[in-house]
Parts: C-alpha cells; structure tokens; sequence
C-alpha cells in the first residue's frame, strides 16, 4: 500500500589524502583532544524547499549545531543542489589535492577527455584553522567522447572518468561530480567546515549535512560525508558489516570504493539500482533493508516470487547492519533506514520546507512552528520531490 501525503510526498509502506589522519591517531581539535575509535553515532539532516526557493545555509548549519554531541569534529560537509545556475548544464568536479603540483596533471587528463567551461579553486577561509586541509579545486566540464566511449551515455562516461582519477592518479580526488550541485567536506565540526567553505555565500533549493564520529574508519578530508557521483549525495549514520559483499559486487560494474569509508558504497548501490536499472526508490529499499525470509515466505503467489526474484538477484547489495541514510538528487530526496530503526530518522513539514534529521531537536532548531512531524517505519522510505515546475527551471528544461 502507498500513503501519500500533501505536497509530492511518499511514504511507502509494506513493500587527508596522504593518510596524516590514520586510525587510532590522537587529533587535536581546538582545545579538545579526540581519538576517533571512540564509539557514538553521527548526525544527519536534510532540507528541501519543494516550490524551488533557493535559501541559503544558515538554516542548515544551526540544526548541525544543535546536534554537536553526535560528531567529534572528525568529520563533517555539505551538499547544496541548485548553487551553480551559470553553469548548471555542465558536470562540476569537485577535486581536492595532496599539494597544487599535482593539478598539473589532473589538468592533462580532463583537457583530453572534456571540454573544460571554466576552472577555479574553491574559496576557503584558512584563519578557521582546521587540521592540514588539502588544496580543494573546481571544473565545470561536459563529456568529449572518442573511439569506444561514443556508446556511453553522457553520465556513464563521467563516472568511468571519476573512477580512473580516483584509481590511477596519485594525490588527487574527485569528491563530487554532479550538475548545478556540489558537495563540500572535511575534518571539523560542521559550523567550523560551513565556516572553512564560506557557505554562507551560496544558495539552494536542497541541503543535506552530516556530522561524523568515525568508528572503524579513519577522519580524513576525503573520508567525510557527504559521498557522491553524478547528482546523487548520501549522508549515513551507522555501520555497514556487507560493505566488503556490496563493494566487491559494485567492482563488477566499475563503481571502485577508495575513499576509505564504508558509505561510499551507498552513493553507488543508488547510482547503480536507480538510474542504471532503473528501478522506483520503493523496490530499491526492498532490495537493501529486505523482508525476512519468514515474511517472504508467509506472502501470497506473485509478492513471494517478486520478493524472492529480488533476493536472488541482488543479494550482494543487502546492507547490513545498523544505518540510517538521506540521499539527494536533483529533484528528490529521500530517507531509509534499516528495518528494525537501530539508527533514528525523524521528518517533518512546515509550508514549503520538507525535513529529515536524525533528531527532531535539530529540526526544531531550525523551525519551532511545524505543521506536521513523523517518524518513517523502517525499512520503509519517505521521499519529498520539487513542484513539477520548480523541477522543469531546476534541471534546465
């Protein structure tokens, strides 16, 4: 069954680059000392505005304050959708560097294999003093294909040069790849990364964030949330035990995982169900946070064979383990969770603003007043989706 509520919303029901940063490594940050194998969980949120209103990011650093405590300042970023309306037909890279010498051949490699609109570094504020930031830089680029690569689309081509960067080249990655969006991230507490970036300078229309208290993985600048390529952008609470299944099934189909967090996988588990297969946000959460084999077993004819059909197929991309994510795209964002909640998500609505966080303090902090709170049942995915014709100005049409 699908319940749907007002404005476009579901809810669908019963269905440092040199490695400086190394794990259990003491870091100083401001007058604190943290050690990142302590155990606590992360914080994320999510706003949209559904008619399209560009806003810009004070609404969204204060409900990251409000949730300080879930983070150690090992990690934190952003990913605004709708900042680069100049240039929102062209794929922007976000890249960060061990050192601006390796630009030189990044440079090489894009001038062969795009045609670059425009480049730039991207503003930072270095007196906010985080720990050894990297050199971050920005390509507003569209695919120029020879030979073989003319038979792929547009957005398979990208992600087949992402990962060949991100592979091949030493010192350098691309932590973001998608059209009118960027994604902006490093080591620090969330007010100090929105600081570093000057987002405050930027709008638009979807903002997600995370705070981060690694556990099994190391802090470092490539290693924060959010995870993306192309529009997609995935901010996670939790840990994935299938992360080695999940990443070694995504190698078949050349999403490579080397940012050294297990929720990278999670950007390209969507990439791959969603676009490339093409299958609806509703059969994708049947696909990582499945029913028990018991329920299967307990369906009638036609949901026992679609459900195992499911299981059988994709298999390796059951996420396992306690999680909780909000994933964005030009146009969409949704949250899940596993099925029996281990990891929070609370959503909420006040006029054109549709929120997800992983609590309701953090939304409240941002808008007292709400018309409508709920929390989503697990497994079960809540999306929210821009006004038709704020999607059509969004996406150029």
């Amino acid at each position: 069954m699908i319940q749907k509520s007002p404005k476009s919303i579901k809810i669908f029901r019963n269905i440092g680059l040199s490695g400086r940063l190394v794990e259990g490594e003491r870091v100083m940050i401001g007058p604190y000392v943290r050690d990142d194998k302590d155990f606590s969980a992360c914080g994320v949120f999510g706003i949209m505005n559904r008619s399209g209103g560009r806003f810009r990011a004070r609404k969204i650093v204060r409900a990251m304050e409000n949730m300080r405590v879930r983070g150690n300042g090992l990690g934190a970023g952003y990913a605004v959708y709708g900042l680069y309306k100049q240039y929102k037909e062209y794929y922007a890279l976000h890249m960060i560097f061990d050192e601006k010498s390796v630009k030189r051949k990044v440079d090489e490699f894009l001038q062969r294999n795009f045609e670059v609109v425009h480049e730039e570094a991207i503003p930072t504020d270095e007196s906010v003093g985080l720990p050894n930031p990297p050199v971050f830089w920005r390509y507003f680029v569209s695919p120029k294909k020879k030979g073989g690569d003319k038979a792929l689309s547009d957005e398979d081509y990208v992600i087949s040069k992402v990962m060949y960067i991100n592979t091949r080249l030493r010192g350098v990655y691309v932590i973001s790849s998608g059209r009118n969006m960027g994604i902006f991230k490093g080591v620090g507490f969330p007010e100090d990364v929105a600081e570093f970036f000057m987002l405050n300078e930027y709008k638009g229309y979807m903002w997600t964030a995370h705070t981060r208290f690694p556990t099994n993985t190391p802090g470092w600048w490539g290693g924060a949330h959010p995870f993306g390529i192309l529009d997609w952008s995935v901010v996670h609470n939790g840990e994935i035990s299938s992360y080695g299944t999940n990443k070694r099934y995504l190698e078949m189909f050349g999403y490579y995982s080397t940012l050294k967090t297990d929720t990278e996988v999670l950007a390209y588990i969507f990439d791959f169900l969603m676009r490339k297969r093409g299958l609806p946000i509703e059969v994708v959460a049947r696909i990582l946070a499945p029913p028990t084999w018991e329920e299967i077993d307990s369906m009638d004819d036609r949901e026992r064979a679609f459900h195992t059909a499911l299981r059988m197929t994709y298999a390796p991309l059951l996420v396992n383990g306690p999680w909780a994510v909000i994933v964005a795209r030009n146009g969409i964002m949704f949250g899940l969770t596993d099925r029996i909640r281990l990891r929070p998500l609370t959503t909420a609505e006040r006029g054109d603003y549709f929120f997800i966080s992983s609590e309701e303090a953090a939304i409240r902090a941002v808008s007292p007043n709400l018309d409508r709170v709920y929390t989503p049942y697990g497994g079960e995915p809540v999306v929210v989706t821009l006004e038709e014709k704020a999607l059509k100005k969004v996406l150029g049409e």
